[in-house]
């Protein structure tokens, strides 16, 4: 079943793996995905930049892309030859990509609007003004990916970063200009999708109306080889198999490690580990450094966090505010019980699939996990209703596009 090509989808990066403009093209609805940067299998761009390479996708064909690799390429190299960073290198990379989406949606004019006299724009967040404000001069529709919880988010984080002074600084200092061009995005948007209610409520808090905001989940699709995973767990964790508890990400103080880290210096001594894979950015205090629970694996290429998923035992996931947390569903996949915050997308059913924390604490933490090591039958329990990710497909994501 198709339908008009009346979707234009406004896209800095390879954000969710291009799921929106793949949910419209299995719909026949994509009309045009405007990115900086497509780079097909064989491109000479992925052997040149290797970080290039999943810029791609095979699900959306070429023709309905316009993009510009080789500018995007020589715009990033004078961003770096100046020296820029921080936000100053945000900001103008948002700008940047504001002004190519200009001059391709000047171009899709004509055509879009025979098609129809009221064609969709959907762009994401920090990058949508400029062409909202091109596409509500003539009449068309918009709607805002909002991908985090804003300045609410920021605010929030600014808060919990005020007790760890020592381990990190505020996290956003971003110019009063930044959330004065996002607050004109959410104006201009006549709907606006969040992945999470965690991220409608900050938002709302911020004045955006919640007549305007849809929870869309992030899409996903499981890996080959999940579904016929088989998890085994031990009668009893030992010293000689340990509970191993599974942290990826980043290492920061929003994603709830130095709680984390606290609740492991309280499990010392007890059969259970902690796997922190992820950049470490920020400085770990000495007192909990040295912990001898803890394994520090560093950052790893995205096709080796799979092995990390496959042998652990629990995954943790104890952030002070993510838009969704898409690594979730990624464990989930692999049949590996969470453990999360309520400061995300709802991936877990407290009790069946794993646990949520009360609030993000070192105590609250020790005692999810206490309660993994007293019960490994509980863990084989969750695990076996841990891979229905129905919710998350391409399918449904599509249904929901087309009640918009």
């Amino acid at each position: 079943m198709t339908g008009k090509r009346n979707w234009i989808a406004c896209q800095l990066g390879a954000r969710e793996h291009y799921a929106i403009p793949r949910a419209l093209e299995s719909e026949g609805r994509l009309r045009r995905l405007l990115t900086e940067a497509w780079v097909p299998p064989g491109s000479l761009w992925g052997n040149l930049r290797r970080s290039l390479r999943e810029r791609h996708h095979s699900e959306i064909p070429a023709e309905r892309v316009r993009s510009c690799t080789g500018r995007a390429v020589g715009f990033e190299m004078r961003l770096k030859a100046r020296g820029h960073g921080g936000w100053e290198e945000i900001l103008a990379r948002n700008d940047w990509f504001q002004r190519q989406a200009l001059g391709w949606l000047e171009k899709e004019l004509p055509e879009a609007e025979a098609v129809d006299e009221r064609p969709t724009l959907f762009s994401f967040s920090y990058t949508a003004r400029e062409p909202f404000r091109w596409a509500k001069k003539r009449g068309w529709r918009t709607i805002l990916g909002q991908i985090d919880g804003g300045l609410g988010e920021a605010l929030h984080m600014k808060e919990i970063c005020r007790k760890y002074s020592e381990s990190s600084s505020a996290p956003s200092s971003a110019p009063v200009s930044y959330w004065e061009q996002w607050q004109e995005e959410w104006e201009l948007a006549d709907m606006i999708v969040v992945n999470s209610e965690w991220s409608r409520k900050l938002l709302a808090g911020e004045g955006v109306p919640k007549e305007k905001m849809t929870v869309v989940p992030l899409a996903y699709r499981s890996p080959e080889g999940s579904r016929d995973f088989v998890r085994a767990y031990p009668q009893k964790f030992t010293a000689w198999r340990p509970l191993r508890v599974l942290f990826l990400g980043q290492v920061t103080v929003r994603k709830g490690v130095l709680e984390l880290l606290e609740a492991a210096r309280r499990l010392e001594g007890l059969p259970v580990e902690f796997w922190m894979v992820g950049p470490v950015l920020l400085p770990v205090p000495e007192v909990l450094k040295g912990l001898r629970n803890v394994r520090w694996r560093g950052a790893v290429p995205r096709g080796q966090t799979v092995e990390f998923y496959r042998e652990a035992d629990v995954f943790l996931f104890p952030t002070h505010s993510d838009g969704f947390g898409l690594t979730q569903l990624e464990a989930q996949a692999w049949k590996l019980p969470v453990i999360a915050s309520l400061h995300c997308g709802r991936v877990v059913a407290s009790g069946q699939n794993g646990l949520l924390l009360p609030e993000v604490s070192g105590r609250a933490i020790e005692e999810a996990i206490r309660m993994c090591l007293e019960d490994p039958a509980r863990l084989a329990a969750w695990s076996c209703k841990a891979d229905d990710l129905s919710e998350y497909g391409l399918e449904r994501l599509t249904k929901r596009l087309k009640d918009f």
